[in-house]
């Protein structure tokens, strides 16, 4: 796993399957970014076989092959749409392209798991609930930094348990580095990526919804600006936001491309949780000017201090509970209503935020 680049972040867990090899057969297509590596990761743990991959990109391909090699190359999109074997296609295509690729996959029969941000415009948001509800099929979405980061779901866990009471507000850092050299055209042009609200900011809006209990939320307001990077106009390299949940929840968040060359990783992601008993600190990916490294947890609570070094303790289930939803047609891992949830959020918030620089 890339310690330097997010965009290649693919973390590797211990194997927990969830089913025998053969009973749950997935495919890999558009492979734009390299999350694409992380969700397969993640559902290879979890017991699911890959037998294909597909993009119109014979490098990417032949690189995915590389990681991968027991996938079979696709010839097209439609032998893999026309596969019954298949039942769920994973894809991390340029985000403009996310939603008609899944409106795709699942009029073909297929359940789709996409990377996040899973759409760029409200109308996308919109088309994709009529085919969900035409279909039947799942839109599920890789919030990676929640989903596949083992401190994360540790503190979902303990809020469970009520370690800290009632969650009342959320507050979350979500610095990235740059790499402007190894990123794709595409990266740079609005229009595909949605805006640094709506790609980056999805984690943290998630992250609100999901530790608060939230089921809905108004963005109070946000901002956005191109600080230092002239040279792409269209970027945003920082972004803000406040929110308020249904239930009294409150968050604020901020996001950006300002990660020093310095830092041993590509951003020092941490999240601050304040429940009516406690506390929760999280420190995603490193812990500064220590040996320790990421996935730490601090907790403070009515009974003291706590540290948690999480790294290789509690996995990451929800792609398990992913495969078992779509075979049995649950809702453990995401339900729908929370991924769309998210997405029409940082999609709200990239819409309505004021622009901070000249």
């Amino acid at each position: 796993m890339s310690k330097a680049d997010g965009m290649n972040y693919a973390p590797q867990g211990k194997p927990n399957p969830v089913v025998k090899e053969g009973e749950f057969q997935f495919a890999a297509v558009a492979l734009d970014h390299g999350h694409i590596f992380g969700q397969c990761n993640g559902l290879l743990e979890a017991g699911a076989t890959l037998k294909w991959v597909y993009d119109a990109d014979e490098e990417k391909v032949n690189n995915f092959l590389d990681k991968f090699p027991q996938a079979k190359k696709a010839e097209s999109l439609e032998e893999i749409l026309h596969d019954p074997d298949i039942k769920l296609v994973t894809a991390a295509a340029i985000p403009s392209e996310r939603s008609t690729l899944g409106h795709r996959v699942m009029r073909a029969g297929k359940d789709y798991f996409t990377d996040k941000t899973p759409f760029t415009t409200l109308k996308q948001l919109e088309e994709t609930k009529e085919v969900i509800q035409e279909t039947g099929q799942k839109y599920m979405v890789y919030f990676s930094e929640r989903l596949h980061v083992e401190s994360a779901v540790y503190a979902g866990q303990l809020i469970e348990q009520g370690a800290i009471g009632k969650v009342i507000q959320v507050t979350g850092f979500g610095p990235h580095r740059l790499n402007a050299s190894s990123r794709p055209t595409w990266f740079f042009e609005k229009e595909k990526y949605g805006g640094i609200l709506c790609d980056i900011g999805s984690h943290q809006i998630e992250q609100f919804l999901f530790y608060t209990g939230c089921e809905d939320a108004e963005v109070l307001h946000s901002k956005i600006g191109n600080y230092d990077h002239p040279t792409y106009p269209e970027l945003d390299d920082y972004g803000d936001a406040t929110l308020v949940g249904d239930n009294g929840a409150t968050q604020f968040f901020r996001v950006d491309w300002f990660t020093p060359d310095g830092l041993r990783t590509w951003g020092d992601g941490r999240t601050f949780i304040l429940g009516t008993e406690g506390m929760i600190e999280i420190r995603k990916y490193i812990d500064l000017a220590s040996d320790r490294g990421g996935n730490q947890l601090y907790l403070v609570n009515q009974e003291g201090e706590q540290h948690f070094d999480l790294n290789g303790k509690v996995g990451y289930p929800f792609f398990g509970q992913l495969i078992k939803d779509c075979i049995y047609r649950t809702e453990h891992a995401m339900t729908q209503k929370h991924a769309l949830k998210a997405a029409e959020l940082c999609l709200k918030a990239q819409e309505k935020a004021i622009y901070v620089t000249k």
